[in-house]
């Protein structure tokens, strides 16, 4: 019988002979830029997912020290034993204001968020349609539903229109989606799929995980999964829905029941975050974001930029060759995307300068990427 150790040493070996081991490298850095390990070699990151740059935002950063110093690291339990905190029921009401929802549910990260919804909702008797691209915590909360998943065409709203058609009536039926798919950067067609689920009695759940520049809609029907990790410069996550599925959410979700509640610190700064956000300054974040994105690929509809490579070994050399330049790109691969479809990721904020997007548009220029998107990878 071969050995645990045996076993996972084979399949470590695995991995590395398909050039895919990968291990975290250590940042050291405040903002867009900082130092990289093991050298310290100093560049400028466009990798991560702190849109507005409200991670170093210093009302944020206040309200967690406050948050800190009144109630401690930690909160010691789950939110329905003694977990719970005025913080996080504020929070959850200006998520719910901020997301046109009924209710708002907090957990303590955007995964959690999605494997609570689908599970609570994707019960026996369900059919789940989940984009092909969806992002992999919907993907895992969809296998650990107990519904029937059925994965359609990425953005095909025909196909799916066809598929929920074709479910008997008896079947309760459910939709989900990103809004922002985080590796291609493109959007999904909101209006389209609320329309598509009203005609067949489908609920909709949205993860708008990437969405800071939007698609901006309202309707307090749509089940709203969010993050406080990205946009808003904290860590958690959050579902925004009608109040009756937002009180079976709280007394069925595994991950919401049997977690500790978030930190008084994550949950202060994402409040403090919101309400930046919602303000004058916050549309004009968004707009610096904007201008910084079309300084790159004018009109793209979000932050998230993917350069197509194709070939993995070319990502992974372009990444390389931009790093010794002291540009920061990751270099996507399988099993991340699909086989053949490798690329560099560019993650955009409002925290870059002008002048470190142009260098990073001159030095692809450079490299001979392209920045135009193949067919079937429309905007």
């Amino acid at each position: 019988m071969t050995s645990w150790s045996e076993w996972s040493q084979g399949e470590a070996d695995r991995i590395r002979s398909a050039g895919q081991w990968r291990a975290p490298r250590d940042l050291d850095l405040s903002g867009v830029e900082g130092k990289l390990a093991p050298d310290d070699r100093e560049v400028v990151q466009f990798a991560s997912n702190d849109y507005l740059g409200l991670t170093q935002h210093p009302c944020v950063i206040a309200a967690a020290h406050a948050a800190l110093d009144r109630w401690g690291a930690g909160t010691g339990a789950a939110r329905l034993v003694v977990g719970s905190r005025p913080l996080h029921s504020e929070l959850e009401a200006e998520l719910a204001a901020w997301k046109h929802s009924e209710r708002a549910v907090l957990f303590p990260t955007g995964f959690a968020a999605n494997l609570g919804v689908l599970t609570v909702l994707g019960g026996l008797g369900s059919l789940i349609c989940s984009d092909e691209l969806n992002h992999a915590s919907i993907i895992d909360a969809g296998r650990l539903a107990r519904g029937k998943v059925t994965v359609f065409p990425h953005r095909d709203i025909t196909k799916l229109d066809q598929i929920l058609g074709e479910a008997p009536s008896t079947t309760r039926k459910l939709v989900v989606s990103d809004t922002v798919f985080s590796m291609d950067g493109d959007v999904a067609d909101v209006g389209a799929l609320i329309d598509c689920c009203a005609k067949h009695g489908a609920l909709l759940v949205v993860d708008e995980a990437h969405a800071v520049l939007g698609p901006e809609f309202q309707d307090s029907n749509v089940v709203r999964v969010g993050t406080l990790s990205k946009t808003l410069g904290s860590l958690g996550g959050f579902v925004g829905a009608p109040a009756d599925i937002a009180d079976l959410i709280i007394n069925r979700a595994r991950s919401y029941i049997f977690t500790t509640a978030s930190t008084p610190a994550d949950t202060a700064a994402a409040l403090a975050a919101v309400r930046v956000l919602r303000s004058p300054e916050g549309q004009e974040l968004r707009a610096r974001l904007r201008a910084n994105i079309d300084l790159l690929v004018p009109h793209h509809p979000s932050p998230i930029i993917p350069v197509f490579c194709g070939d993995e070994q070319r990502a992974l050399a372009a990444s390389a060759a931009l790093l010794e330049m002291g540009i920061l790109v990751p270099a996507i691969r399988p099993p991340t995307v699909a086989p053949g479809t490798s690329r560099l990721r560019i993650a955009l904020s409002a925290a870059h300068e002008p002048a470190q997007i142009v260098t990073l548009r001159d030095a692809l220029i450079g490299l001979g990427l392209s920045l135009e998107f193949p067919p079937g990878n429309s905007q």
